[in-house]
């Protein structure tokens, strides 16, 4: 058939169907077409896209038509339902054809049949409603949080708190039923690790083992979340999320001068239990408050926290590439949204539009941005001798939008504002007190952030908390609640969270606690039913085993300080210089100043005080998935791989700690062969050996001894042993 008899033929479909469609129910216009218009033709004929001249967002546009002419027309002229009739719009995509479904038409039709009616001043907008390529405003994560009621679930028995109810109702609906409860060793090395990010000692281990009073595990809880090292595990959590690293980067990688004070104030602020909104506000605008200090001021220090270039191809370029970094920094950490994916156009899946990018930056925009002092204000700016951030004054330049991010292609004037994806909050911004030293903007934008009704800041924050207590969030994207993002799996449980979250005052640890307390979080990670349960939901999403993990790098490289004995739990202050084999600094380009020294005994301290060099991060941790400190990360990947097991086997750290813990064995446990292998279990392992590793270990004793006869040097045999213990995986592993 020719090109010309296809469009006679579609021409006398579509008037066919004109004249012989039954008329139904007249359409309802905000029930039936604009759910229709904003899913099916917004994208390519809005305001803002207005392709072939037509827009199809307000009456008097779609009825004026574009280059063709009017769009709605009289029955059986209409141009818009005939194209839309013979499959020409929307247009294929991919040389597919993208024809709307019959009933659609069909609704169209009888819509433009009964005379288009359309409300008096209804303005359509592509970001009102989700589609199947974008998120709108009714997105879920955008929704006011709601009283959620706890479920009613029938194994009652099994409910330490609403936490439970709502997991074992999804278990019930799928026929699931939750792990045994793991064991007391389990629990302890877990909580010990969770909390704290260091293993119990043999003391700590069996005094809750022989503990069987009804709350005793309420009162482990209570004493981890008391000790002074769960800030240092926390913040090291934080400090990922806002791109934390002690230089600069790029090549000369600077010193940024006193930022470990900003490291130092998150430990403090966690272990203060320092409301989250209060913990936000500073952060932002700790310059700005009324209760304005120099700790106020060091929590500034976020927004510094990033890489500068102090050679940019192009300075007043680079002004942007910053702003850019704080603006994705200060979204995705407090309210998972990818608002920078707006800097050239408007968002391609969620509804945040190109001005919206422009408004959050101008909250910066009036701060000391340039090229001087490492990007920011010096001290006599703010007042103390710190890395933080301030403004100029109580005045801003504007900040015009750039037309596709390009600086010499400015356009109209923005104001600063909220994001436009929370309307309930959208309101015009105040001017700064009088005799104020800043805009206040940044204040303003921290309270927009801790707002009770902001639906977004209690989700994410609860969703990170869940993370980091079972491997995975609740949202699997916990720096993403936008439309790429992962659904919830459990969307009750994290809305009745995220009030509980605002009625507890924003206090973290009270949440901590419900969490850990709840049968969910004492689920053993092994199953009675595992296999088959995995081949029905083998990412545990429904959450019917605890996940088991393996530690992170720091965890890791402070047990391993733990076990040989040689932790220094000194806290605060500069952080220390590990030691870095000079293969490690090849490649540098000033490596005679590219690393500093440290004494021996400052090089044992937590990992969370070691120096983050941005161009040189040590390689046993980089090995075990440190984070990229160029970008917030909100959840480290987790790899495992050989080269893993190989830097435990010959990394120089490694080496030194298992010469350490064996003449910690040899001074505990005298001479006595099995009683230095019960010690070294104990140490490392938090358990007696069974007989069959008893064997084992002096089986490997005898070999070892046999190997390093004709050396000198103490102990080796023994070392060999810590050696393998702390290259187990029950060592590395948390069930």
């Amino acid at each position: 058939m020719r090109p010309g008899s296809l469009a006679i033929a579609a021409l006398l479909l579509y008037s066919s169907w004109v004249f012989t469609s039954p008329l139904s129910a007249e359409p309802d216009f905000e029930k039936d077409i604009a759910p229709l218009l904003v899913k099916r033709c917004l994208e390519c004929h809005s305001s803002s896209e207005k392709k072939g001249e037509l827009d199809l967002s307000t009456y008097q546009s779609a009825s004026a038509g574009g280059e063709s002419g009017p769009a709605l027309g009289k029955p059986g002229k209409s141009l818009l339902l005939k194209r839309i009739s013979s499959g020409e719009m929307p247009p294929k995509l991919q040389g597919k054809s993208r024809k709307l479904p019959e009933n659609e038409i069909g609704i169209l039709g009888e819509w433009i049949a009964g005379g288009a009616k359309w409300p008096k001043d209804r303005t359509l907008s592509l970001y009102e409603r989700t589609t199947a390529k974008r998120g709108g405003l009714d997105w879920w994560s955008l929704q006011p949080l709601k009283e959620t009621p706890v479920p009613e679930v029938k194994n009652t028995e099994w409910i330490a708190n609403p936490i439970d109810a709502f997991i074992y109702r999804r278990l019930e609906k799928n026929s699931l039923q939750p792990a045994p409860r793991a064991g007391k060793r389990t629990l302890v090395r877990r909580a010990f690790f969770d909390l704290l990010g260091l293993p119990p000692t043999r003391e700590q281990l069996n005094a809750f083992i022989e503990d069987d009073s009804p709350g005793s595990w309420e009162k482990l809880i209570d004493s981890l979340l008391e000790s002074k090292h769960y800030g240092e595990r926390w913040a090291r959590y934080w400090l990922d999320l806002v791109r934390f690293a002690e230089t600069c980067g790029y090549e000369r990688d600077q010193l940024k001068p006193n930022i470990w004070k900003y490291r130092d104030w998150v430990i403090n602020a966690l272990n203060d239990d320092m409301p989250y909104d209060r913990f936000v506000i500073d952060q932002l605008a700790g310059d700005e408050v009324s209760h304005r200090d120099e700790q106020s001021v060091i929590a500034t220090g976020m927004l510094r926290a990033g890489t500068w270039n102090d050679e940019p191809n192009d300075a007043a370029d680079y002004v942007y590439t910053r702003l850019e970094d704080m603006v994705h920094t200060t979204t995705s950490a407090f309210v998972g949204l990818t608002v920078k994916c707006a800097r050239c156009h408007d968002h391609k899946f969620d509804p945040i539009r190109q001005t919206d990018y422009y408004r959050t930056a101008s909250f910066f925009w009036a701060g000391y941005i340039g090229q001087a002092n490492l990007g920011g204000p010096n001290a006599s700016q703010l007042g103390f001798n710190v890395f933080g951030w301030t403004d100029k004054g109580p005045k801003a330049q504007p900040i015009h939008l750039l037309v596709k991010g390009d600086r010499h292609r400015a356009a109209q004037v923005v104001e600063p504002g909220f994001l436009s994806a929370v309307p309930a909050l959208e309101k015009s911004l105040q001017p700064p007190p009088p005799g104020s030293k800043t805009t206040h903007r940044r204040l303003q934008l921290a309270r927009w952030i801790t707002h009770p009704e902001n639906p977004l800041t209690a989700r994410v924050l609860v969703n990170r908390l869940w993370q980091h207590h079972f491997g995975e969030g609740i949202v699997r994207t916990p720096n993403n609640f936008g439309f790429k993002s992962d659904p919830p799996s459990h969307p009750e449980l994290l809305d009745w969270l995220a009030s509980e979250a605002v009625r507890g005052g924003w206090k973290l640890k009270r949440l901590h606690k419900l969490i850990m307390m709840s049968s969910t979080y004492r689920q053993s990670s092994t199953h009675p039913s595992h296999d088959e349960y995995a081949g029905r939901d083998y990412a545990n999403r429904l959450i019917w085993r605890f996940n088991r993990r393996r530690l992170d790098a720091e965890a890791l490289r402070d047990a391993i300080l733990t076990a040989s004995g040689r932790l220094n739990k000194k806290m605060g202050g500069p952080s220390f210089f590990p030691r870095m084999s000079p293969e490690a600094l090849e490649g540098l380009s000033r490596k005679a100043t590219a690393w500093g020294s440290s004494p021996p005994g400052e090089r044992s301290r937590r990992s969370i005080y070691m120096m983050s060099k941005r161009s040189r991060l040590l390689p046993l941790m980089t090995t075990f998935d440190f984070c990229d400190t160029t970008l917030s990360c909100g959840q480290r990947d987790v790899s495992l791989v050989p080269t893993q097991a190989l830097a435990l086997l010959n990394n120089h750290f490694v080496h030194e700690q298992s010469r350490a813990m064996a003449e910690r064995v040899a001074a505990e446990a005298g001479k006595d062969q099995d009683n230095q292998v019960r010690t070294a279990w104990q140490i490392t392992l938090g358990r007696s050996p069974t007989e069959v590793e008893l064997m084992a270990a002096a089986a490997h004793l005898k070999s070892q001894a046999m190997h390093f006869k004709e050396q000198e040097q103490e102990n080796l045999p023994l070392t060999s042993l810590c050696h393998v213990l702390l290259n187990t995986n029950e060592f590395i592993f948390i069930d």
